[in-house]
């Protein structure tokens, strides 16, 4: 029989996923959609670069959110639902990692910044039980669609290579989000959803500049 994992233990495997999320070079387990091309306008390149790193720095954010709400989770499935979203975030972070790079730019400064204060707020999002826990996926989840939606809206034409990973991390967010409902996810308060806005906000418009 498999041996439980102890808390110790979970507390070594979350600094460990920290330490990848942040220093190591992003793993897909999936080719990033798209063909690499270049995008010739400076200034196009650079509003497609600002808007890929704001979307690196919330997957290195979601990252983050997982592993702390994994860290606590109370149910071994809602603990293994957790897990598994976070490594199909990972895509998304590698696919932002390679863009930025493609694009000849940088991820946001301010990386380590979103890792912890989205672990922290993962933790305390799973210490109030699996269903609100299950509930902060769903609803970053509908956010992250919108916000997805804005910046597909926002990228330049020529870009198509970061609207196809837009695309397809969006498909993926609708995925994770449903997965979440169907687990028993409850529904938030509206103040806590209008505070996750406002933090939401607050990342995105730091990480485009930073």
């Amino acid at each position: 029989m498999a041996r439980e994992t102890s808390f110790p233990d979970q507390i070594l495997v979350a600094a460990d996923r920290a330490l990848r999320a942040l220093l190591a070079p992003a793993q897909a387990s999936r080719p990033a959609p798209g063909q690499p091309a270049l995008v010739p306008d400076p200034a196009q390149r650079r509003q497609a670069a600002s808007l890929m790193r704001v979307n690196h720095a919330g997957e290195i954010a979601a990252q983050g959110l997982y592993h702390g709400q994994a860290l606590v989770a109370r149910n071994p499935a809602t603990r293994a639902l957790l897990e598994q979203a976070a490594r199909e975030e990972a895509d998304h972070l590698a696919w932002c990692e390679q863009r930025l790079r493609e694009l000849d730019d940088r991820p946001s400064l301010l990386d380590p910044v979103w890792y912890a204060g989205s672990f922290a707020i993962g933790a305390l999002a799973g210490l109030t039980g699996d269903r609100y826990s299950l509930g902060f996926v769903a609803e970053t989840e509908r956010q992250v669609e919108r916000h997805l939606d804005h910046h597909l809206e926002q990228l330049p034409a020529e870009d198509q290579r970061s609207r196809s990973i837009l695309e397809q991390m969006r498909a993926d967010e609708q995925a994770h989000g449903q997965h979440a409902v169907e687990s028993g996810a409850a529904q938030l308060p509206r103040p806590v959803r209008q505070l996750m806005q406002a933090t939401a906000r607050l990342m995105t418009g730091t990480a485009r500049w930073i």
